[in-house]
């Protein structure tokens, strides 16, 4: 019987309980004005609370004119987009964003789960069963109010029935008029407009959020709402594995229901009866117009800007405790507030660091002014600047299996002759949100192609199909986007979507796992800008910054594919670079502070999806939790994993000189602490002066990924795979560190600080790659000297000349030599847009 329970029953049953209601409500109608109030029905809504009372010469109106009422409320729910102000794009927005998601990701979440006709007719008689039970609880309530005489059971049970008429009413609506197939119908992909489609939006979901929203606002305690919104996410749950509905079908159910739940009870909910205020989900954001304390979108600063070297070199001084070196980028409120610091600490200090502190300042007088932590809409035209650059000679352009000429530059195209950028960077903020763009007009010359040795090297040693192409890669003349995102700030956790950049460790060589060396990527982040403190946790290990990212790659290169008998793959075919195939990929990291010294952190990527494994919430729970690898290309295989930590601390007795870093990743293994012999490390130690000599800093840093003792896992095992053929890269370019897949290497940097922003700097690089990896093995030597100067009003220039020698016998059977010369102009105008919070 309660397998054939239907949502036309639900409606009947609520039409005709409410038909009762209004019925025996005017019945009881008194003639007595003194107690008109106490029986009659009254409606309310946010600004005023009428009593609606019904003459009893014209009882017989009272039916039609409830009608008109129910007509009236369902215009209301329809035309509410229109009463929409900016405020509202705070929960709007990001619910649009989820939704698109899921539409994206239905056909693939309802193809991976369970088909066997027991387990659907399980979820199918749940799901109705768990409405079933709301609208007993609810019809339940009004009815015995009429033997207890409670008017706010009898208020609850009416609301609950009205909500669920509307939502009904628009869900069949959309239904009749978007006509989209089940995921047990056609080819199960959802399309729309086919005849007999009825699955988007749900109107179990509706129905069962519609009551669970009237029930939790009435009686707004802990334990109804859990109860409530449990039950209503249990039925949308349940439709989806019955493969009744398709996961946006089930959300944008609970969307219309709790849309009608909240009109309805917010314009005839009795507040003399208790229940809870439903206000507008913006007033989390928003207090009297202005953005709360913590709901204050920033942008971040880019991640070569000149402010990073100069908070280094204050918290290196310990001017500064709240920096997280090894976990940036950061906004530019956590900027001020690291300023401020500075300044309360600056006293009995002199010279260069009195400098820096009074040229950030400047930067950030918007932020430290006291107008951007009221969530003022601004404006700002960040930076607009241009670089020529000229190669003379051959320079090494892939990373991945030789080395690279250019590092740390945003996976920038170069090649021999002229090279050129012209960009700009502008942001927008208001309230809790933040707009930022940065894009680039990027030209360089065409790649002339490998020799055979090296092309016959690439496909051998990683299995390809075939030989990398013969031809030149064709000179580039294109636009391209760097970090271009929006940003919404809820109690210091910064939601973001767009194409994003991270520097997931200390030092300025780049970070083994997340650098500058790619192009940024495509993501959704959630990342805490501010420190954060836990309970217990933070006792022993201190403030805590927590950051975690899902995004796709581009540029990837699989190999077609065919199951084996142990469920796994063969190199069958050619490259595909389908975009629907490219990989996903995500990362999580959370940085501790146990003291003002120390500081250490622990960071996981994993590479997931491409041609095969489709993108839905079990593929992404093995990727996470799995601990036992599957076979590759296999619903539960786990991708392509790598965890990292880093650390970085002040030493003992030099606290004021000396700091020292380190990063350090193992590739398919659960921590680096463990597999110490098996890991990738980069090392590190910086003097942010010499003693008689404060405007000389020294920075060291070595790195490799060639093991020198034990743990052997094979030549260039770090950073490839052998499913993602193209690695741990995006367009072409490694995400992680310049050494690569089999290398040792160093880096020297010495700056002279003029002043705050004025510095030379002189720089030293050589890499070594294994003759066991690279045939005949490679080396690579470069050294480079850089002048940054600023003019007034905002106008820096920066030039440098890089010489560099090179050798690898599968490219170039002698050493090779080229030099770098380049000048960037850059301007950051002073100007900002202002409007003050309404």
């Amino acid at each position: 019987m309660m397998s054939k329970f239907s949502v036309s029953n639900v409606t009947i049953a609520f039409v005709i309980m409410l038909g009762l209601g209004i019925g025996l409500n005017a019945q009881e109608t008194p003639s007595s004005p003194g107690r008109e109030k106490a029986s009659g029905r009254t409606w309310s809504d946010s600004e005023t609370s009428v009593a609606v009372t019904r003459d009893p010469v014209n009882q017989a109106s009272w039916p039609l004119h409830s009608l008109t009422d129910l007509a009236r409320d369902q215009k209301d729910l329809w035309i509410t987009p229109t009463k929409f102000r900016f405020s509202d794009t705070t929960w709007f927005v990001p619910l649009s964003g989820l939704t698109a998601g899921l539409f994206v990701t239905d056909s693939d979440v309802a193809h991976s789960l369970s088909q066997n006709p027991a387990t659907l007719s399980h979820y199918n008689t749940a799901s109705n069963a768990g409405l079933a039970m709301m609208v007993g609880g609810a019809g339940g309530m009004w009815l015995m109010s009429y033997f207890n005489h409670n008017q706010h059971w009898r208020e609850t049970g009416l609301l609950a029935g009205e909500a669920t008429i509307q939502s009904l009413a628009m869900t069949e609506t959309l239904k009749y008029s978007f006509r989209r197939e089940r995921p047990d119908q056609g080819n199960g992909s959802g399309d729309f407009f086919q005849a007999g489609g009825r699955s988007f939006p749900s109107e179990h979901s509706a129905a069962a959020w519609s009551i669970a929203g009237v029930l939790a606002h009435e009686y707004p305690g802990p334990l109804m709402k859990i109860l409530a919104y449990g039950g209503a996410s249990l039925v949308s749950y349940s439709r989806v594995r019955a493969e009744k509905h398709f996961p946006s079908d089930v959300a944008i159910g609970a969307f219309l229901g709790t849309l009608a739940a909240r009109e309805i009870y917010k314009k005839h909910h009795d507040v003399e009866l208790g229940g809870d205020e439903w206000g507008p989900a913006s007033n989390i954001f928003y207090d009297e117009g202005h953005a709360r304390p913590g709901f204050v979108g920033s942008p971040y600063v880019p991640l070569d800007s000149w402010v990073y070297p100069a908070l280094d070199r204050l918290a290196a001084r310990g001017l500064i405790e709240s920096n997280f070196a090894g976990m940036r980028p950061w906004t530019r409120l956590a900027c001020a507030q690291m300023v401020t610091e500075a300044q309360s600490s600056v006293e009995g200090t002199e010279g260069i660091a009195v400098d820096l502190i009074q040229k950030l300042e400047d930067e950030f007088q918007p932020e430290l002014g006291g107008g951007a932590e009221r969530g003022q809409t601004t404006a700002r035209v960040e930076s607009a600047y241009f670089r020529t650059e000229n190669i003379s000679g051959k320079p090494l352009t892939d990373g991945y299996y030789f080395a690279q000429t250019q590092i740390n530059d945003f996976g920038r195209p170069f090649a021999e002759g002229w090279n050129t950028v012209t960009g700009f960077s502008t942001y927008a903020t208001s309230g809790p949100w933040v707009g930022y763009v940065r894009g680039e007009l990027q030209t360089a010359p065409e790649i002339p192609a490998l020799p055979l040795a090296a092309r016959q090297f690439v496909a051998s040693f990683d299995g390809l199909p075939g030989l990398p192409s013969a031809s030149p890669a064709p000179a580039v003349q294109q636009f391209r986007l760097l970090d271009a995102y929006v940003g919404l700030t809820m109690s210091n956790w910064q939601v973001s979507f767009g194409r994003q950049s991270l520097m997931w460790g200390p030092g300025d060589g780049g970070a083994m796992l997340a650098s500058t060396n790619a192009v940024p990527i495509d993501m959704f982040r959630v990342n805490r800008v501010t420190p954060l403190g836990i309970p217990l946790v933070s006792r022993f290990f201190g403030p805590v910054r927590l950051e975690l990212f899902f995004g796709q790659l581009s540029g990837h290169r699989f190999v077609g594919t065919t199951n084996t008998p142990t469920g796994g793959f063969s190199v069958i075919g050619s490259f595909d670079q389908t975009l629907s195939k490219q990989p996903y990929i995500h990362g999580e990291r959370f940085t501790f502070k146990p003291t003002r010294n120390f500081e250490f952190g622990f960071s996981l990527t994993t590479l997931m999806g491409g041609p095969g494994i489709p993108l839905t919430f079990g593929t992404l729970k093995h990727t996470l939790f799995a601990f036992r690898n599957a076979p590759a290309g296999t619903l539960k295989d786990p991708g392509d994993r790598r965890s990292g930590m880093d650390w970085s601390y002040r030493l003992p007795k030099l606290r004021d000189w000396v700091t020292f870093y380190g990063d350090a990743f193992a590739d398919d293994q659960p921590s680096p602490i463990a597999y110490w012999d098996r890991s990738a490390i980069r090392a590190g130690l910086y003097l942010s002066h010499f003693p008689e000599l404060s405007k000389l800093d020294l920075r060291v840093e070595g790195v490799y990924t060639d093991l020198t003792a034990g743990g052997a896992i094979g030549h260039g095992y770090f950073y490839a795979n052998n499913r993602f053929k193209s690695g741990y890269t995006n367009d072409g370019n490694l995400m992680g560190s310049w050494i690569g897949r089999d290398g040792q290497g160093a880096q020297v940097w010495s700056n002279y600080w003029f002043s705050a922003k004025n510095r030379l700097q002189f720089s030293f690089r050589h890499q070594k790659v294994s003759q066991q990896f690279t045939p005949g093995g490679g080396t690579l030597t470069d050294a480079s000297v850089r002048e940054y100067y600023w003019f007034p009003r905002g106008i820096g220039i920066s030039a440098s000349v890089q010489g560099e020698r090179w050798l690898f016998p599968v490219i170039a059977p002698s050493a090779k030599r080229n030099v770098s010369t380049s000048i960037e102009v850059l301007f950051q105008p002073r100007t900002i847009l202002r409007r003050a919070s309404k």
